[in-house]
């Protein structure tokens, strides 16, 4: 028999090497299973860790689906540090793209470019009414703002089927469940001409920036993290739970919604059923690897969107399903979670 004796002092060095080591387990662990499947494993590897980045236009995807993951991350990260479990990221992703969208739609073809700021804004406003409907419940009838926010994620993706199907849906589209294409005038500017990277990185790189700058240099930021981390000890200061919990599902809707209206307006360029790409719940795991910082979050979301890109080539040049990407993500998280769990615990025989 063997138990779990809890550690008298974790060591910070492991704690930061952790998920480097899961990474590390992660790749032992993916040559098992290519092996097992027949297939040639350093071919596999070569698929997430090689040709992701082994070009200029490969960097521009990793680009491209980094910034969504980095941004909804980023605010996963305010709000599990304010003790706030905000699983529902993707329906705020959603609603965040059908703001945005609904916006773009109207636009017309002599717009101003301002007009992207606007469908920016309103991807914000989406993805923080979404959110806020979790604050709402969790504040008034003390509701588990995990099952409520993981549960308007399929309200979420049914209102979306509903608008591409039905109101919303392209009368020239031969019945597509689809919007029409929105204007030129409405799409996100590019980073660089001839790639699909768009000035969506920046915008994820001020938000890194801006969320650093509010968890480790502002009162708000200390008084979210002591509300995580010692909600006794909040109450005692004065600190306002509500006001935290408010305000940490806010800026995590917010920025969810940042992401849909970026998704929308960027890479789709209308709004179809295939809006959620699962960037919601992937970058829960993003967060916990980037270790709840904002700087982590940006390192993580780049090795989740090799991920993302790897587990489409495996899928069309190794003939591999489509579940190999969500696998390696369940494989680095597990493989995060047993390091973890062994920082903090050693292993003692009963």
């Amino acid at each position: 028999m063997f138990k779990l004796e809890a550690r008298a002092q974790p060591s910070q060095a492991m704690s930061i090497a952790s998920p480097l080591i899961a990474l590390a387990i992660t790749v032992v662990l993916g040559v098992l299973l290519f092996a097992a499947l027949g297939k040639d494993p350093l071919r596999g590897l070569q698929m997430f860790f090689v040709e992701p980045v082994r070009s200029g236009y490969a960097w521009s995807e990793i680009a491209i689906k980094a910034t969504p993951l980095a941004l909804i991350a980023l605010g996963l990260s305010i709000c599990y540090r304010s003790n706030v479990w905000n699983i529902g990221a993707e329906g705020q992703f959603i609603v965040g793209a059908i703001f945005a969208g609904g916006l773009a739609m109207q636009a017309g073809p002599h717009s101003s470019r301002l007009i992207v700021v606007a469908i920016l804004a309103a991807g914000v406003l989406g993805g923080m009414v979404w959110a806020g409907i979790v604050a709402l419940l969790r504040d008034r009838f003390n509701a588990s703002e995990i099952l409520v926010s993981l549960m308007l994620v399929y309200v979420a993706e049914l209102l979306l089927g509903w608008l591409v199907y039905g109101p919303w849906k392209d009368p020239n589209g031969y019945n597509f469940p689809q919007t029409l294409s929105f204007e030129a005038v409405t799409r996100i500017p590019k980073l660089i001409e001839g790639s699909r990277a768009n000035i969506g990185v920046l915008i994820a790189l001020a938000s890194v920036a801006l969320g650093w700058i509010l968890l480790f240099r502002t009162y708000a930021g200390f008084q979210l993290q002591v509300g995580g981390l010692a909600p006794a000890a909040a109450r005692y200061a004065g600190f306002s739970s509500r006001r935290m919990l408010w305000l940490a599902l806010l800026l995590s809707g917010g920025l969810a919604g940042l992401a849909g209206g970026l998704e929308a307006a960027g890479p789709l360029g209308q709004l179809t059923p295939h809006v959620p790409a699962g960037y919601g719940f992937a970058a829960i795991i993003v967060a916990f690897v980037g270790r709840l910082h904002p700087v982590g979050v940006v390192f993580s979301a780049i090795l989740m969107s090799m991920f993302f890109i790897g587990g489409e080539l495996a899928q069309s040049r190794l003939g591999l399903p489509k579940s190999i990407t969500g696998v390696f993500q369940g494989l680095l998280l597990f493989a995060l979670l047993a390091c973890d769990t062994l920082i903090h615990y050693r292993v003692r025989r009963a």
